[in-house]
């Protein structure tokens, strides 16, 4: 069985949630990604940040991104995967909630995270294509 481990992009970066867009925008650009963890002081997953919602939740609506906090963006828990569950679960779960990145938690603590790129590296190109399609329609 293929775990979600097995595919996953490991060692994510995080963004306190007391950090601010500005600092998680610096961030996004440093490591060439769209999305990013915030964590909590306390190590855990508090959400999912996107450059995509540093624009439309804040700049759009008059917000400033110096002084709003990554954790301010957090809405509700997380959609994550066990490191340990197997690969179609988490496809499944990025399917249904119409998700690109997946965290991965192994103990309630982040250890990866599962990409669209993770899945068209990994697997098959049909189940790539199930997925890239489920997620975008």
């Amino acid at each position: 069985m293929t775990t979600a481990r097995d595919i996953m992009t490991s060692d994510p970066r995080c963004i306190g949630e007391q950090e601010s867009l500005v600092d998680a925008a610096k961030l996004l650009a440093d490591l060439d990604v769209g999305a990013l963890p915030i964590c909590g002081e306390d190590g855990k997953l508090k959400g999912m940040l996107t450059d995509r919602d540093i624009v439309v939740k804040c700049i759009a609506s008059g917000g400033d991104p110096a002084s709003t906090r990554a954790g301010q963006l957090a809405e509700g828990a997380p959609v994550t995967v066990d490191a340990g569950d197997d690969i179609r679960d988490a496809l499944t779960l990025m399917q249904d909630h119409q998700v690109r990145r997946l965290p991965v938690l192994d103990d309630h603590r982040l250890v990866g995270i599962i990409s669209q790129a993770d899945v068209a590296l990994a697997l098959a190109p049909v189940e790539t294509g199930e997925t890239v399609e489920e997620i975008s329609t």
